[in-house]
């Protein structure tokens, strides 16, 4: 290969995501070839001591198609690559189907796992069929998925080989705002080191015989915004909004884990008042560490899909939590 491309949106303070690092250090344990960096929106400040190219202005730090996409068409065709990646962002995801048509190149998306031969590996049918893929097509875009490599730790400063591109577009859309549908702070983290997965156990008659449904509310916001984790949700408790029976306000689809739902990649994970059956499950399969806090010792986790199985209360464990967390 003559070069691999690494497309990045840098923050306002000029760091990368986790997510963007993986990436980067994924590039450059390929061997065989040049590594380029092309950033959109700003300079990067990165421990990279190569080329990197900038597409910068006040129009490229704002998440628009347009823009996005005709950036990484500059910065494509200023490198013409052999490989594109890119971190599997909502902008990246967005974008670069387009940006691959425009450069005659062809994309895949949901990589897990690339190797110096350039085999990718990705998941099908719900995360159950993994697949390895090859193209002789060029260029070759593979939007990567987070956990999928380790990270390189952040280094302060600009790279002294940096190129700045002009591109001249003119939006006619501009991002005014963003408004969360969670009704409260944000829950998803695709960063964050633990996930915590809520089960609908949570909404059901408890061992006092009521349903505590506003207590469980309080317990979870509380222990996410302590711990500084992401909110999962098991399909049921989901579903629970058209039952008409008490719900947890602040869940949404967007949170829910599973067959149907995300797949996840957090170095821990703790599922509380739900069963572990398959389908949810198969979402916890990119988990390191998985623990569960659930009052049946039969349960689904019990039976080797957890490391390790709490039988207790979910209510009494959060709640404990919460008062070592708030010390």
């Amino acid at each position: 290969m003559s070069s691999i491309l690494v497309l990045v949106h840098p923050q306002p303070d000029g760091s990368l995501s986790r997510h963007s690092l993986e990436v980067l250090a994924l590039a450059k344990s390929l061997g065989g070839g040049d590594v380029v960096v092309g950033a959109v929106g700003g300079a990067p400040a990165i421990p990279f001591e190569g080329r990197v190219l900038v597409v910068e202005g006040e129009a490229f730090t704002q998440p628009r198609y347009s823009t996005d996409a005709a950036a990484a068409q500059a910065i494509c065709e200023a490198v013409k690559p052999d490989v594109v990646l890119a971190p599997s962002t909502s902008r990246w995801t967005r974008c670069l189907a387009g940006v691959a048509q425009r450069v005659g190149g062809r994309i895949d998306t949901h990589v897990t796992a690339l190797d110096e031969s350039l085999q990718a590996m990705r998941w099908y049918y719900r995360q159950r069929i993994e697949a390895v893929l090859t193209r002789t097509q060029r260029p070759w875009f593979l939007i990567i998925e987070s956990g999928s490599s380790k990270s390189v730790a952040p280094v302060a400063g600009t790279p002294a080989a940096v190129v700045k591109i002009a591109v001249s577009v003119s939006p006619r859309t501009e991002v005014s705002g963003m408004v969360s549908p969670q009704g409260g702070g944000q829950t998803i983290k695709p960063e964050a080191e633990l996930l915590f997965v809520a089960g609908a156990g949570w909404t059901k008659k408890q061992k006092d015989g009521r349903v505590r449904a506003a207590e469980a509310a309080g317990l979870i916001l509380g222990f996410i915004d302590r711990a500084g984790a992401s909110l999962g949700s098991s399909k049921s408790l989901v579903d629970l909004s058209g039952e008409g029976v008490s719900v947890l306000p602040f869940l949404s689809h967007l949170n829910q884990v599973g067959q149907t739902g995300s797949t996840p990649r957090h170095p821990k994970g703790l599922a509380t008042c739900c069963h572990g059956e398959e389908p949810h499950v198969v979402g916890w399969r990119f988990i390191n560490e998985r623990r569960a806090v659930n009052l049946d010792p039969s349960c689904g986790w019990a039976r080797g899909k957890a490391d390790v199985l709490y039988v207790a209360d979910a209510f009494e464990v959060v709640a404990k939590l919460n008062e070592l967390l708030s010390r």
